[in-house]
């Protein structure tokens, strides 16, 4: 079983800190290659132009965010009226599209954010890649694990800068929990408890026309095409398995995320208890959940949707705890005495140094967008890049898979793979509508 890729510096920090430290947040103005064609004539451009994908809350919140480092220039949302209020937020500038594959066929877009429900996240990703584009999107990466194994793929033939938005990794608590227990902190890792809350549950719901503002055809995509149910879109579609996972991968791909990061290896075996509603034309996600994970060290990881929101790192020195408002534990007071400088933080290694560490949603994602930027300039692997991700997410999705499967499953980390079992190896992918295959 191979460990997560172990940290090596490639760079010393305090050079690179240097070289990007100036204007904008502490980046250098940014020279960009110019696509392959359209913009080729003009060679470089100092501040890239920004298409954003899928407008609602978060997709505005991280096309809000990029604006700090390029111009929006297009907007696209399937629902007319979420365009239209976007490009008033955004001012009159930007023009806007129905269809994203109009706004990536625009040869003066460099970047992309794509902030649109799950199921269409890597299509999305893979069509803006493969159209020279940089590119950050919202989590969690994929609807099925098959679907990352191809972005990864994509991601290493075009070459393209690809940032996931787990912000929770660029949240100095977060990056700090996970620091002190890759360095030992707490002794040797034995225990992690994971806390993501409960499913929402609701239904049967009412079958309606699609309001005339919205492509309800488009909004479905690769999923199956059914009747338009209010519930099924924008917020609400998560509590449907066609378009996302549920909790497991809605704070999963937050906190498991995390938990792995200090992990530092992959589950290979996986047991869950759960319990699914019964109701016509309702929420499908399940009732009642837990999860649990075996790692090759024996570390265990459990995963409940009952108590305090979080991650508790239990190692055979003490244990700490972490959530979007807190670090504590012993290891963490005594920092006052022994403290990790930042300058020696090892989980990540292309840090610059002159942006002030950052907590909170919000203000992470000023980092994490910073982050993204930072390394479409240097060449590097953003903090969320597709490789860790993708096998986060996979981790989310391999709960989920033992719920719907009913049993414990075997898992090949190296491979890929469910360990003699066609029937789990069946919910590694799904089938794809006609027209919106993930390609």
């Amino acid at each position: 079983m191979k460990h997560l890729p172990t940290s090596r510096r490639t760079f010393v920090k305090s050079s690179a800190a240097a070289m990007l430290a100036t204007t904008c947040g502490g980046l250098a103005a940014r020279v960009y290659a110019a696509p392959s064609t359209g913009r080729a004539e003009t060679g470089k451009l100092e501040r890239p132009h920004i298409g954003s994908i899928g407008m609602r809350y978060q997709g505005s919140v991280i096309a809000e965010k990029a604006r700090a480092h390029g111009d929006i220039v297009a907007i696209c949302d399937v629902d007319q009226h979420v365009r239209e209020q976007a490009r008033a937020a955004f001012g009159s500038t930007p023009r806007i599209y129905e269809d994203y594959r109009d706004l990536l066929a625009r040869d003066d877009i460099d970047v992309v954010t794509i902030g649109t429900p799950d199921h269409w996240h890597s299509k999305m990703l893979i069509d803006a890649c493969r159209a020279g584009k940089d590119v950050y999107c919202e989590k969690p990466l994929t609807l099925t694990i098959d679907e990352g194994k191809l972005i990864r793929q994509v991601v290493q033939e075009t070459g393209r800068t690809v940032q996931v938005g787990s912000w929770q990794r660029s949240d100095h608590r977060f990056r700090l929990a996970v620091e002190l227990v890759r360095q030992g902190r707490l002794g040797k890792l034995k225990r992690v408890d994971v806390v993501l809350g409960k499913n929402k549950t609701g239904g049967p719901f009412a079958v309606d026309q699609p309001p005339p503002e919205l492509n309800w055809d488009l909004w479905q995509g690769q999923t199956p095409d059914v009747p338009y149910v209010h519930e099924r879109c924008h917020y609400t579609f998560r509590w449907w398995y066609a378009y996302s996972g549920g909790q497991m991968t809605d704070w999963g791909a937050h906190h498991l995320d995390i938990a792995q990061w200090g992990i530092n290896e992959y589950p290979v075996r996986i047991e869950s208890k759960s319990r699914f509603p019964d109701v016509d034309n309702g929420y499908d996600v399940a009732v009642d959940y837990a999860v649990t994970y075996h790692y090759p060290s024996g570390v265990v990881m459990t995963v409940s949707d009952t108590g305090r929101n979080g991650i508790m790192f239990t190692g055979s020195d003490g244990r700490i705890f972490v959530n979007r408002g807190t670090l504590e534990g012993k290891p963490v007071e005594a920092l006052q005495q022994d403290p990790i400088p930042r300058e020696d933080f090892t989980v990540y290694d292309f840090d610059n140094l002159e942006r002030p560490t950052r907590s909170g949603k919000l203000d992470a994602i000023v980092n994490h967008m910073g982050n993204f930027f930072d390394c479409i300039q240097a060449g590097n692997q953003p903090i969320s890049d597709v490789e860790s991700q993708h096998r986060s997410v996979s981790t989310c999705h391999l709960g989920n898979i033992s719920m719907w499967t009913g049993r414990p499953l075997q898992w090949n980390a190296d491979e890929e793979s469910f360990v003699d079992d066609s029937e789990a190896s069946g919910w590694l992918r799904r089938e794809q509508r006609a027209g919106y295959e993930v390609l």
